[in-house]
Order: C-alpha cells, then sequence, then structure tokens
C-alpha cells in the first residue's frame, strides 16, 4: 500500500512571514496539531505544531501577533512521498519520532499522512504500532 493511498490530501497550509496568531487561529478552526509552513512558490520550508507555539512563543514570552512562524517554526523536515510505501513512511515516523508526515512532490506539500492515517487500514496495523511504540519510547510516565 502507498502513502497516496492513505493520505489526506487537502493540506492547509501557512506561509512563513504570517504571524504566529494566524497560525493559532487555523489551527483551532480547523482542529489541527500542525501546518505545513511554504514559501511564496508552494515549496515546504518547515512545520509548525502547537507545540511550537507553546514551547518557542508564548513561553519565551513573545508576541504572538507580531512573532513571524518563521522565527519558530520546526526546520530540517521529513517528509514522505506519494509512491512510498506505508512501511517506508512508518519506518521514517519511528526514527525521527513523528506522528504525522508531510507529503511532498518535487518539494510541494501534495498531502499529509499521520498514524491516525496508517491505524485506520487494518492492513497496516504491525507498521503503525511499531512506529507508536518507537515514538512514545522516550515518553516518561508519572
Amino acid at each position: 500500500m502507498t502513502v497516496n493511498e492513505i493520505m489526506t490530501g487537502r493540506v492547509v497550509t501557512i506561509g512563513q512571514d504570517e504571524p504566529v496568531s494566524a497560525a493559532a487561529r487555523l489551527l483551532k478552526r480547523h482542529n489541527l496539531g500542525a501546518l505545513p509552513v511554504c514559501d511564496g512558490s508552494g515549496r515546504l520550508r518547515g512545520m509548525l505544531t502547537d507545540r511550537d507555539i507553546v514551547l518557542r512563543c508564548v513561553a519565551a514570552d513573545t508576541d504572538p501577533k507580531t512573532t513571524r512562524i518563521g522565527e519558530i517554526m520546526s526546520r530540517g523536515i521529513v517528509t514522505a512521498g506519494p509512491e512510498d510505501t506505508v512501511e517506508q513512511a512508518a519506518a521514517v515516523m519511528s526514527r525521527d519520532q513523528v506522528r504525522r508526515l508531510p507529503v511532498t512532490r518535487e518539494g510541494r506539500v501534495v498531502g499529509m499522512v499521520s498514524l491516525c492515517d496508517m491505524a485506520r487500514r487494518e492492513s497496516c496495523g504491525m507498521e503503525c504500532a511499531q512506529a507508536i511504540q518507537n515514538i512514545s519510547a522516550n515518553v516518561k510516565r508519572r
């Protein structure tokens, strides 16, 4: 099974020059935890998560109305290709401890695939379970 078969094709993105407050509103409106950050030509430049907003903006006591997304986004993003197998995507997620991957073609976002997308497919059960186990391995329980 390929990533293209299970990915979400309608992706909400945001520009790196937008204020963090705009990203927070998009996250809320669309009930998302992350946004791919793209430049003017649609190329993926980073990812912005709700965690990035909290740790790199709010906790750093910077103003979300004036702080630009490019200042706090995560860089060095791992991606999947639409023709990659689900097993390959799960291996990347496991290795890099991420729960969602932008799916790109020639540097442009064409979809998103998440552990949830994998879990919805019975045939992806083992890959998804292994990825979840590896991603959660460093979580400390109290």
